[in-house]
């Protein structure tokens, strides 16, 4: 009998993914836990060092208030 992957938490159901690989059911239920691409922030190579600075500061507040509100 398989387990219920949608009472699973994301932790739950990638270690049993990781220990039940063929298991294709969970893999699914897996990626369709993730962000839609409209939630997505999109970076392109930047073309200087200035660019790099400013997307670097931009990754880095986007990672604070994802973990703020994973604490939340």
């Amino acid at each position: 009998m398989k387990p219920n992957f949608e009472t699973m938490s994301t932790k739950e159901l990638r270690a049993y993914i990781l220990t039940h690989r063929e298991d294709t059911e969970a893999l699914n239920a897996l990626f369709n836990r993730r962000s839609p691409d409209s939630e997505a922030v999109w970076f392109h190579p930047p073309q200087s060092e200035d660019e790099l600075q400013q997307q670097f500061e931009l990754f880095t507040s986007i990672v604070s208030q994802k973990q703020a509100n994973k604490n939340t």
